[in-house]
């Protein structure tokens, strides 16, 4: 049985949402605020979390940016529609998808389903060009079964969306993904996400490979085309 956290202030969120993940075989863990989250996800760890950003003694962001100090645990968070600054600023820390208030309990459902079945995808399935189990590309080296990455031999902690994007373009180096091409890539066909998604992932990345190497330039932008890992 897979388990869900749920983290919400909202007690009529926490309870309808249960209600929907349990109806779909999952367990649920449930928090109304993000110190008791922390401690509580650090304890029984989930197999996916859901944020509110917007919550008393520590936010979502908050919870998010201390939580990423020790786990990649794939989350999802919950933003309103004046939240657009906080949401980018919670994919640029690593958030794995987001979803707007007031949202269908249907729609956060399969967004959940989909992250999960990008993990276990992940972890099972062969990557193209890779020698053994490893993707090795100059001084970058993935090992997709482990969820690992290293550049110059340290390593570069990613989320489940991050390893996915830059493994499709570490696949095929020197040639273009277009925006949908790495949208295909980190997403299932369930989901949409806009351009602005996958900028901010790569943004991330870059930020995570300068902190190994600050020299670091294998990802190039294209613009008005997509991007590509070099040859």
């Amino acid at each position: 049985m897979p388990t869900i956290a749920l983290v919400d202030d909202d007690q009529n969120i926490l309870t309808s949402v249960t209600m929907a993940f349990e109806a779909e075989g999952f367990h649920v863990q449930t928090y109304t605020d993000g110190a008791a989250a922390l401690a509580g996800l650090g304890a029984n760890p989930p197999d996916v979390a859901v944020f509110d950003i917007k919550m008393p003694r520590m936010d979502g962001l908050e919870l998010l940016r201390r939580l990423r100090q020790n786990s990649e645990l794939p989350v999802i968070f919950l933003t309103s529609k004046d939240e657009e600054i906080d949401e980018m600023f919670g994919l640029k820390m690593g958030a794995d998808d987001y979803i707007k208030k007031p949202f269908s309990q249907r729609l956060l459902v399969e967004r959940v389903k989909a992250v999960m079945r990008r993990t276990k995808a992940r972890a099972e399935e062969p990557v193209p060009g890779a020698k053994g189990d490893l993707l090795e590309r100059g001084n970058l080296v993935m090992d997709p079964d482990r969820h690992v990455c290293r550049w110059n031999n340290e390593p570069v902690t990613l989320t489940v969306t991050e390893f996915l994007i830059l493994q499709a373009l570490a696949q095929r180096p020197g040639y273009v993904k277009s925006r949908d091409q790495l949208m295909d890539a980190a997403y299932d066909d369930q989901v949409y996400v806009d351009d602005r998604t996958i900028d901010s992932h790569i943004k991330r990345l870059r930020k995570k490979f300068k902190q190994a190497d600050d020299d670091f330039d294998a990802i190039e932008t294209l613009y008005g085309v997509g991007y590509r890992y070099k040859e």
